[in-house]
């Protein structure tokens, strides 16, 4: 539930500005996926045409902001509720990469986590660290994901570029850990079926007034703060002499 909270207030947060500015818009739909988290993500079908860049702005930042509001105290619950616990002489398995955001909550609960044991996560908590990694993902400056949403407010027809240059990151992250392959994969899909320019909006000359400016970079710290470059990686086998 606490997965579905966080993306359904995401898309909601969408879904709600473009009724605001009387976009067409349907409601949100979840990716299916048959691992623990239930879902890939999800979205909502814009339909109708985008006015200005400050709208396209403010539907596009809407849904970070909404979800990250919701995944922060998600966060320190699930991090208050999960427990220290010593590692077995000879382990190995799988672990969460740590944004930003995540490090730092967890020093304030756990302090500095001694050598030998490890944070066992409650579901709460690893809700909301996927809820993090999708709203990083989100705010990747790719295409028609939020992120290229608010690139092109900003940028215009310049963001394809950038939607290139980032294509070929996300890419190389795929060496740093194989996690990265599912979603490069699905970002590669979503441009073929898109297209890597973004829609213009019917006014190309409205631009940014200084507020939106602000909270862009308030998107941008928030894009740092749940960013991790390795999601998964596998713990090295631990040998007591």
């Amino acid at each position: 539930m606490t997965i579905l909270s966080i993306l359904g207030a995401h898309e909601f947060g969408h879904y709600l500005t473009c009724r605001y500015y009387g976009v067409s818009a349907s409601l949100p739909y979840f990716i299916p996926a048959p691992f623990i988290t239930g879902t890939l993500g999800a979205f909502i079908r814009i339909r109708g045409p985008i006015q200005t860049k400050p709208t396209l702005f403010d539907i596009g930042v809407a849904g970070p902001l909404a979800g990250f509001v919701v995944a922060v105290p998600a966060l320190v619950v699930g991090l208050s509720l999960s427990r220290l616990t010593p590692l077995p002489p000879d382990f190995s398995g799988l672990s969460l990469g740590e944004p930003l955001l995540f490090q730092f909550t967890s020093w304030l609960i756990f302090g500095s986590v001694p050598e030998g044991f490890s944070v066992n996560l409650h579901p709460m908590g690893f809700a909301a660290w996927f809820g993090l990694l999708a709203t990083a993902l989100n705010l990747f400056p790719i295409g028609q994901l939020d992120g290229g949403h608010l690139t092109y407010a900003v940028f215009g027809k310049r963001s394809t570029f950038i939607t290139f240059c980032m294509m070929c990151i996300t890419a190389l992250l795929t060496f740093l850990s194989r996690s990265w392959v599912v979603w490069t994969i699905l970002l590669a899909v979503m441009l073929v079926v898109f297209g890597p320019r973004h829609p213009a909006t019917l006014d190309e000359d409205l631009p940014l007034d200084r507020c939106r400016q602000i909270v862009g970079l308030m998107a941008l710290v928030i894009l740092v703060l749940c960013f991790t470059p390795i999601p998964i990686e596998p713990f090295e086998l631990i040998k007591n002499p």
